[in-house]
């Protein structure tokens, strides 16, 4: 696809693009950055689209991802809520609980438990991503690290 044309797909679909991805994410940002996603994709292939419509399918789809992967997010963010005790310790004392938590990990916890747990916290990988890399359901996935993060917190409650 030459860049006149996908100049031409852009000036034809952006608005209607824009408002759908705005109207489904409610954040302007996150909208520009799906539909900025699809027109990278849509120049990075071989095969052009076949009519206009597909735009509206992919903004749909991907917002409908994005929406899954915040909720998921989400969600786990709210297994490990921020400990305002630990955060007025000295750094030396927060230093010492992360290396007894990462040496928790990885001489607790079985598979695959202790590489979803790295990949999310050493790798930041999302859910999604870890799951594919793993080969696993991204709930399954989710469930995995949730026990994980049950199990340290059980532990160190002690």
């Amino acid at each position: 696809m030459t860049n006149k044309e996908l100049e031409q797909l852009f000036r034809r679909n952006y608005s209607e693009m824009i408002h759908l991805a705005r109207v489904l994410l409610g954040n302007d940002g996150e909208a520009e950055d799906v539909v900025q996603d699809i027109f990278l994709r849509v120049a990075d292939s071989d095969i052009p689209p076949h009519n206009d419509s597909y735009f509206l399918i992919a903004v749909r789809n991907a917002c409908m991802n994005r929406i899954r992967q915040m909720q998921l997010h989400d969600r786990v963010k709210d297994l490990m809520p921020i400990d305002d005790v630990a955060d007025l310790q000295p750094i030396d004392r927060q230093l010492e609980r992360l290396d007894n938590i990462a040496a928790f990990v990885d001489e607790q916890l079985e598979e695959p438990y202790r590489s979803i747990f790295h990949l999310r916290f050493d790798e930041d990988l999302t859910i999604a991503e870890i799951a594919r890399r793993l080969g696993l359901n991204p709930n399954t996935t989710y469930k995995y690290l949730a026990q994980s993060i049950q199990k340290i917190r059980n532990h160190f409650k002690r």
